[in-house]
């Protein structure tokens, strides 16, 4: 676990997001089991902590030594009160977030539906734009000419709701919908001056969906070693499927190197980590073959080769070693 957080406080992007969590541990000075579990995301590391609160604390203590670079994330406060206090960090807002208030002012008021699908319309444009934007080259004419008309569209978008806002006769939910994109509208266009940096925050909702699928069926956890254990287990899962290794290859590794270390952690991590596996042993693990099992397998298969070259009237004995 110390070794997946030391590298997603090397990476300068992340996403992050949280959700409930239950925890059926009396914990002096708590009310109730109400715990989170939240997920950082960087290109090389998924990592799940899990805390008693929905705190700022919980972000300066994950990206604690960082140095510096963009969180993709909602609007949750947390968030805005981690960049006020730590500097170097800008949060980029999600845009899905934004189409979702616009839907959900439709679906609450029906005689906006228009008004709020057209918001809707011109957000899909912008995806539109940008998806545009990314199939160019970086330095080509093709991208200086996506990238420009990404930022018309944008400013486009600016210059209609302010033209909105100052009407006195707006609608009171368009009015509060408005306001709230314009007040995070620096984090919504981050990704017009940042290309690598996607528009929503949809790569940590999909992290968070597994475990919030598990809480549905199993409720949580019943013993602070058991849900720290999940948090571990979930961070190695996510980070092993970023470069497609077979988690059972992985961990029947692991855990044999355990075993011949007199039931201790490896001394030396780095054959483990995903990053720093040289490209054999990453390529093994992608396997759906057990490493370590080769010799049996090719034992297996020349046996069986051999039975099939006695042909069919041929009478084989087979013996299997009980080890």
């Amino acid at each position: 676990d110390q070794a997946l957080l030391h590298k997603l406080r090397s990476q300068t992007h992340w996403h992050a997001d949280e959700t409930r969590w239950a925890m059926f541990v009396l914990i002096e000075g708590k009310v109730g089991y109400r715990w989170y579990l939240w997920v950082f995301h960087s290109q090389d590391v998924v990592h799940y902590v899990l805390d008693q609160t929905r705190a700022t604390q919980v972000v300066i203590d994950e990206l604690e030594g960082a140095k510096g670079g963009i969180i993709s994330c909602d609007r949750y406060s947390a968030y805005k009160s981690f960049v006020r206090q730590i500097e170097g960090f800008i949060l980029a807002f999600c845009w899905a977030h934004q189409r979702r208030d616009f839907l959900e002012l439709a679906n609450a008021y029906p005689a906006l539906l228009n008004w709020a699908f057209e918001w809707v319309d011109a957000i899909g444009a912008l995806y539109h734009l940008n998806a545009l934007r990314l199939k160019t080259s970086a330095d080509s004419p093709e991208r200086a000419s996506t990238q420009a008309n990404l930022e018309i569209a944008v400013q486009r978008m600016a210059d209609q709701r302010d033209a909105l806002l100052a009407q006195p006769e707006l609608a009171q939910p368009c009015l509060k919908v408005l306001t709230s994109m314009k007040t995070h509208w620096s984090g919504f266009t981050v990704f017009v001056r940042c290309p690598w940096v996607p528009m929503d925050n949809n790569t940590a909702e999909r992290a968070i969906r597994g475990p919030v699928t598990g809480r549905k069926n199993f409720y949580g956890s019943g013993a602070l070693w058991a849900g720290t254990l999940a948090a571990t287990m979930y961070s190695i899962f996510a980070t092993l499927k970023l470069y497609g290794i077979n988690p059972r290859t992985w961990l029947n590794a692991y855990l044999q190197a355990c075993a011949n270390n007199g039931a201790q952690a490896p001394a030396d991590l780095s054959t483990f980590l995903p990053w720093s596996m040289e490209a054999p042993r990453l390529e093994a693990m992608r396997s759906h073959v057990p490493i370590g099992s080769e010799a049996l397998l090719c034992a297996a298969a020349s046996t069986i080769t051999s039975a099939f070259a006695c042909g069919p009237d041929s009478e084989l004995e087979l013996e299997l070693d009980s080890s």
